[in-house]
């Protein structure tokens, strides 16, 4: 679960993260109200959305250019910066050329900036774990530095069973070249950050830019959070910061019945049952000219209601050309699959080829059902079988 900067920063603050003051605002008068709070007399109105590269973006139906994170010197330039955003589609690099639509702004001080550094906590899944990722590159994506630059990123491993110590942080700070008073500000930050990562169950913290300021204080610029959706469970505080109308609402029905759905760019739907085994379908479709248009994999206990839905989740999609449906049936039976897809199949008037594969358990009862509904289900008898099949009647169907 993503939160947008301003929560990230409150939850931050409690846990001693250096941050600026600001306050939210959904309207353009309550953005002046907020910059009046405020010592001034530098203000800066940052758009809210779940996506990076805010400053950077640009606004449709805008020829002014100007993205999405705006400097303000009174409150008339707040207001004009305010009701610029405020209802209107933001696109940055990270959301599409769809955008997102801006419904609120953070109206937070300005900054004596004198340097821009990068700082994030993180899961590394390949050494189990948390990992310190820092550059001198602030407020550049990190993937361009680790792209054209991988020297510039300075990365120390944390033993969860130890936790932060503070030669780790110290041991960043002279790579990063700080200096004086600026080294135990860092470790104070780099410490606090560790105890909000692990208190909040986090998956990863992001500060881009970390900025060191004229006076030498270590202060967050921005901020991004994103939780272990696994550990919510034990953060009910957390749920009030759920901003749904950011998420992808296919993923959001998907979740309502417990489905593992991620939406893709590609062409060819997959419904399938185990992550491996999606994650070998969309390989296997890639291999044979296509693309997947997600990962979806109904689980092992699937009952016909949450196949069903599945099946409609995948087809609300509009870039859907084509869906192919790989299951191995051990603990999910193949006629429960069988049964799923033919009433998905008549309820939504399925336009675009289907083709199945069926394999495991009942999976002689699964293809009968299939063959029995009268609908056009091409049967496939392997993965690779599968995979030809539905490229090819996408192909023919364009």
């Amino acid at each position: 679960m993503n939160i947008h900067e301003y929560q990230a920063k409150e939850l931050l603050r409690g846990y001693g993260v250096s941050v600026l003051e600001g306050h939210v605002a959904w309207t353009p008068e309550e953005a002046v109200q907020a910059a009046a709070k405020l010592p001034g007399p530098v203000f800066v109105v940052k758009s809210q959305i779940h996506a990076g590269g805010r400053g950077a973006g640009h606004f449709k139906n805008d020829s002014t250019g100007k993205g999405g994170v705006r400097i303000a010197k009174s409150a008339d330039d707040v207001r004009a910066a305010a009701d610029a955003m405020i209802g209107h589609t933001l696109v940055t690099k990270q959301t599409g050329p769809n955008g997102r639509d801006v419904r609120r702004v953070y109206v937070e001080a300005g900054c004596d900036i004198a340097r821009e550094l990068y700082l994030s906590f993180l899961v590394d899944r390949a050494v189990s774990r948390i990992v310190i990722m820092a550059s001198t590159e602030g407020g550049m994506d990190i993937e361009e530095v680790a792209a054209h630059h991988p020297e510039q990123i300075l990365r120390v491993t944390i033993d969860p069973a130890t936790g932060l110590f503070p030669y780790h942080a110290r041991r960043l700070a002279y790579s990063l070249g700080l200096k004086g008073k600026q080294v135990g500000a860092f470790q104070k930050f780099a410490d606090a950050m560790y105890k909000a990562f692990v208190a909040l169950d986090c998956s990863i913290v992001e500060i881009n830019p970390l900025v060191v300021t004229g006076a030498g204080d270590i202060v967050a610029l921005d901020a991004k959070i994103s939780f272990d959706d696994n550990a919510l469970y034990r953060h009910p505080e957390l749920a009030g910061l759920r901003d749904e109308s950011e998420e992808d609402p296919k993923e959001l029905e998907a979740a309502r019945f417990d489905l593992n759905y991620v939406a893709l760019d590609g062409v060819i739907g997959c419904m399938v049952n185990g992550a491996g085994l999606a994650m070998a379908t969309m390989d296997i479709i890639k291999l044979y000219g296509s693309s997947p248009a997600n990962f979806l994999d109904v689980g092992g206990g699937a009952t016909r209601e949450k196949v069903t839905a599945a099946f409609k989740i995948i087809l609300s999609d509009p870039n859907v050309e084509g869906i192919l449906v790989n299951i191995f049936g051990g603990i999910m039976r193949c006629d429960i699959i069988a049964e799923g897809v033919v009433s998905a199949a008549r309820e939504v008037s399925l336009n675009v080829p289907l083709v199945v594969r069926l394999e495991g358990t009942n999976v002689a009862l699964g293809k009968e059902i299939l063959a029995g509904s009268g609908l056009p289900i091409i049967s496939a008898d392997n993965l690779a079988d599968a995979a030809e099949k539905i490229v090819h009647a996408v192909k023919e169907a364009a």
